[in-house]
């Protein structure tokens, strides 16, 4: 024995659906700016720094032969 679908389920259908859509997008959109965050957070840290090695300008020439 079938059922129909009432006019009254498709009009709860289309108002659920568009709600859902509407939430998707707010956290979607929400969660993509907190990743953006925390990537610039995580850049913007300074990163110990490597021995600093002489150049040929910073060397002195030995004077003992």
């Amino acid at each position: 024995m079938g059922t129909s679908l009432t006019p009254e389920f498709w009009e709860r259908f289309a108002v659920l659906l568009v709600l859902a859509v509407g939430l998707t997008a707010v956290l979607a959109a929400a969660f993509d700016g907190l990743t953006v965050r925390l990537l610039l957070r995580r850049s913007h840290k300074t990163l110990p720094e490597a021995p600093h090695r002489p150049d040929r300008k910073d060397h002195r020439t030995s004077v003992h032969c």
